[in-house]
């Protein structure tokens, strides 16, 4: 489980605390086209083969994985069922739910395959994510009684955790309790995790106590979750005794979970102990580690302002993933825009902000493109240093992208209107209002605040009250005052 990034609230620190390890930079290439000898060939074929079919697949829709599943069965393809159970693992770690589904189905239905029990559990568990919690609550009362264990019970209750099921959980949870059939940390992690998302954290408190009282050995997750509830209940000292507690109990620390430490030292302004925690999180990445270590890593040596260490990290991660980085460099189609706004964010930290915005630019020159995230680590550091021309330049950015962000919210606007108005600069103010529309947020307080800078400026329209009309904002009376004031007196 990965760790949460520095100065976030409890919320979004356990959302990014439960997120999957790795997440991939890329899908799997598509083969080429097989020969007609080897599409001829009676086949033990390597699975492989199969793998990279659906995975070529993206993002097509329901029906693509059987169709693929069916041709390479008249192609003599070998269909194991271990294997294919691979091929299932391997989509979800992707998120490609709705293909592992397609997948598991399959086996069942076109090739009359037996679920195990943890098959049982992991279809729960896609059922859940592509249909919803009605269809996986049908899926668990229609299994047989024999699989209807610690793993099925347990991804139940998973899917009622997800969906934040309070009622649903806690029943299920002490059903298993009384039936004996919760054999490790995983039920009361869930339930932990399901309670941080409620910001009740002292029911997580609570769960660990009775963790204790039960004899189940905690994990690094669970120390994970514990250190985030205890310092959203602000008792940053107990974490200590916490750690203490965990080498008592010989549980083995990931490098995630002084990840989660350097965190919360960082967001407590304990910077000493922060540095600690991260040469305690560097020691622990082993050479099978992906990059997100090391993200982290930059990403909390940046909140500490450090420069020197941020640019040791990122020295490391360009000699250590010296493919990824080129490929990040120089070919769009593996381009990772995550790892552009982690650089970004460090760069805009310590004041680099042309090296932040060169960034930018290489962006452009390789014929990608940046995303909301990136409009929003702009926006923010240019509104931080009251440079609101190029603040706006960015929000502009942010409404020509092809995936638009959410509604500004009022903060923002209040800043920008205020710096206009005192400015008079009516056609900064306009470009603003533009924003905006596209949006979706324009009302009578931006229009109000655009009358007050027009006549601040000195400014006349006489086409103002016709485009309120278009955006159906209302002309209420303070509105209609202020047009008349510039002459826009209309009908």
């Amino acid at each position: 489980m990965a760790p949460p990034a520095p100065s976030v609230g409890p919320r979004l620190l356990l959302r990014r605390l439960l997120s999957t390890a790795t997440e991939a930079a890329a899908e799997t290439p598509a083969p080429t086209a097989p020969s007609s000898a080897a599409a001829a060939k009676p086949a033990k074929q390597d699975p492989r083969l199969l793998y990279r079919r659906l995975s070529a697949l993206g993002s097509a829709g329901e029906g693509s994985v059987s169709r693929v599943l069916n041709k390479w069965v008249r192609e003599g393809g070998a269909t194991r069922s271990d294997d294919l159970v691979k091929h299932v693992k391997e989509l979800r770690k992707y998120k490609r739910h709705a293909h592992a589904l397609e997948l598991m189905d399959w086996m069942v239905n076109a090739r009359g395959m037996n679920m195990s029990h943890t098959n049982h559990a992991i279809r729960l568990e896609l059922i859940y994510k592509v249909r919803g919690l009605e269809a996986a609550e049908n899926y668990f009362a229609n299994l047989p009684d024999p699989a209807k264990n610690h793993r099925t019970y347990g991804s139940l209750l998973s899917c009622y955790c997800s969906a934040k099921m309070e009622e649903k959980a806690t029943n299920l949870y002490r059903q298993m309790d009384e039936l004996g059939i919760w054999s490790s940390t995983l039920p009361i992690n869930n339930l932990m995790s399901l309670y941080m998302k409620l910001d009740q954290y002292r029911k997580v408190v609570s769960l660990f106590e009775e963790m204790k009282l039960k004899n189940v050995k905690p994990n690094s997750l669970t120390c994970c979750i514990l250190m985030t509830s205890y310092a959203a209940l602000n008792k940053i000292d107990d974490i200590e005794e916490l750690l203490k507690e965990m080498v008592e109990k010989d549980v083995t620390l990931g490098w995630s979970a002084y990840s989660t430490l350097a965190s919360i030292y960082v967001n407590a302004g304990q910077f000493g102990k922060a540095e600690s925690a991260l040469k305690k999180l560097e020691g622990l990445i082993s050479a099978h580690d992906d990059r997100q270590p090391f993200d982290f890593l930059l990403s909390l040596y940046a909140s500490l302002g450090n420069l020197s260490e941020v640019n040791r990290v990122w020295n490391v991660i360009k000699s250590k993933f010296s493919k990824i980085y080129m490929e990040w460099e120089s070919n769009y189609e593996t381009f990772d825009v995550k790892l552009t706004n982690m650089m970004i964010r460090s760069h805009l930290k310590v004041g680099m902000t042309e090296e932040a915005e060169m960034l930018v630019e290489k962006v452009k020159e390789n014929g990608a493109e940046f995303d909301t995230k990136t409009c929003e680590l702009f926006l923010d550091h240019y509104m931080g240093t009251e440079d609101m021309n190029s603040a706006l330049n960015w929000l502009e950015n942010m409404t020509k992208l092809s995936k638009k962000a959410e509604k500004l919210d009022q903060d923002r606007i209040y800043k920008f209107q205020k710096y206009f108005e005192e400015h008079k600069d009516a056609d900064g103010a306009e470009r603003f209002c533009n924003c905006l529309r596209t949006l979706g947020c324009i009302d009578g307080k931006a229009y109000e605040s655009l009358l007050r800078t027009y006549l601040a400026a000195g400014k006349k329209s006489c086409s103002l009250r016709q485009q309120i009309k278009n955006d159906k904002v209302e002309i209420c009376y303070d509105i209609g005052k202020l047009l008349k004031r510039l002459g826009d007196k209309g009908r």
